[in-house]
């Protein structure tokens, strides 16, 4: 590979957040304890800077497309809406956390450059078009999340999610590592995508390799949704991690998720769509009935979302099965826009609920359980919407985003005839509803504890993106088409 063939002009947002990343590291090394705000903004900084690039990334690129290395990496539409959403919510983070971070003794350099490299990680899975590339992203994101999950190390439960979280995400990269390993043999040595495409197409691989390949890659990408049977760290990690982790966790990794599995499942593995569609089925299905019947019985609210997500990334593996795309590469992916919206969806949910969580959270109790929440209406009436409108979003009620991600779902099912599929995901949801109107019941129904409940933790510019970031869940609910049409055409 030549310096021609790298364009440094595609790979320049990672190269700035990655330049980003080593100064604020060196910047941090030399910050008394009261001077932490100068990571925090610097870091902000740089994330806006980083949202810039990528923009101006894009545009440079000839028609929307351009790819980099030698056609390892690529910066076309699904990358560029991946990487500028996941930018915006690292950012989101950031803000809601600060105060959180500040009385839990975690407002240091470590938390952010953790989390830039586990932000770096997924714009490399988002824009990887090579199976070792696409690895070394997934890697990167795993390595900083098992990190920053043990953060607080005198915290024997952040260390055992810490702990299960590694040896089961070493096991499932081990087997994603392994079923690559069987696509390279049985393509007659191909990493690249479009070249494995290729060859599955013109039926010059053998088959027995790659259906077993197939089988061990699907395993690895449904570790990293959570979904059953690959669960059991979900529960765990959401539990023991520090709350402003367990935001992370739940928001942008899962649109890097998305957008990961869309490259090996469609770009590269496209032609044996009848082959992974049936294990996907399988495993929505179950996600959908495990996540929503075990959401139903806890009372701590991290464990409560932690099997919700188990169940929302069942519909997102719906999505992926409700494509009339073909081997050849013709056809639609209305199911791949389904999926996207609903990722996105899902990352503005998680946001808003934990940033809740977030602000409730005081320095010698965090809001952990269900119960914390009693008469929050009454003590915190606007806290108490925020988190109704993120409630009822979850539980797929009109007119909220979640209500038109779900919708887009069940079309793209239907449009492909998937009609028990359909209806069993609208029974999950109706099931599901139960326990986020629970939260709503708790906090507008349940008496005030007589300590007060609890205080307010967040500044005026944090209250305030959150607040922004609660409302855009209605107004994209009442007016979801523009962003379902910008999901089209990223594809196209």
């Amino acid at each position: 590979m030549d310096f021609a063939q790298m364009n440094l002009i595609a790979a320049l947002p990672e190269i700035f957040l990655l330049s980003l990343l080593g100064v604020v590291l060196l910047v941090d090394l030399f910050l008394k304890d009261e001077q932490r705000y100068i990571t925090h903004f610097l870091t902000q900084l740089g994330l806006l800077a980083a949202v810039g690039l990528q923009v101006y990334a894009y545009t440079h690129a000839t028609a929307h497309s351009e790819e980099a290395f030698g056609g390892m990496f690529i910066n076309d539409g699904i990358a560029q809406f991946a990487k500028v959403v996941m930018y915006i919510v690292v950012f989101l983070l950031f803000a809601y956390s600060r105060r959180y971070l500040q009385d839990n003794k975690l407002y240091k350099g470590e938390f952010y450059t953790l989390t830039l490299f586990a932000l770096l990680g997924m714009c490399v899975m988002a824009s990887s078009q090579n199976f070792i590339l696409l690895y070394i992203g997934l890697e990167l994101l795993s390595l900083s999340l098992y990190a920053l999950i043990a953060l607080r190390n005198n915290d024997t439960f952040a260390s055992e999610a810490a702990l299960k979280y590694f040896v089961l995400g070493s096991l499932a990269s081990g087997m994603l590592l392994y079923g690559m390993s069987m696509v390279y043999g049985g393509t007659g040595g191909h990493l690249g995508l479009n070249e494995v495409f290729a060859a599955l197409y013109e039926k010059q691989a053998n088959p027995v390799l790659i259906k077993l390949g197939l089988v061990f890659m699907v395993v690895g990408i449904a570790f990293k949704f959570g979904a059953v049977p690959f669960h059991m760290w979900v529960p765990d990690v959401y539990q023991g991690s520090p709350t402003a982790v367990t935001a992370l966790v739940a928001s942008a990794p899962k649109i890097a998720a998305t957008v990961f599995a869309f490259r090996i499942l469609i770009g590269g593995m496209g032609a044996n769509i009848a082959d992974w569609s049936g294990m996907l089925t399988i495993l929505a299905v179950a996600s959908l009935l495990v996540g929503n019947l075990a959401a139903i019985m806890q009372t701590n609210i991290k464990r409560m979302l932690a099997y919700s997500t188990v169940s929302h990334m069942g519909f997102v593996l719906l999505a992926f099965i409700g494509n009339s795309f073909s081997g050849n590469g013709s056809g639609s992916l209305n199911g791949i826009s389904a999926a996207l919206f609903y990722a996105l969806t899902y990352a503005i949910m998680s946001l808003v609920a934990f940033g809740v969580l977030l602000a409730l959270s005081e320095k010698d109790k965090e809001c952990n359980d269900i119960a914390d929440l009693a008469g929050l209406n009454r003590k915190h009436p606007w806290y108490a919407f925020i988190m109704l409108l993120a409630m009822f979003s979850m539980a797929g009620i009109p007119p909220l985003m979640g209500f038109a991600a779900k919708f887009y779902v069940v079309v793209a099912l239907l449009e492909q005839g998937l009609v028990p599929l359909a209806v069993f995901a609208m029974i999950m949801s109706l099931i599901g509803a139960f326990y986020y109107l629970r939260v709503v019941k708790t906090m507008y129904f349940d008496e005030l504890p007589e300590n007060g409940g609890a205080n307010e933790n967040l500044g005026f510019a944090a209250y305030a993106l959150l607040s922004v970031n609660a409302l855009i869940l209605l107004v994209l609910g009442i007016a979801p088409a523009f962003v379902m049409e910008l999901c089209n055409n990223i594809l196209r």
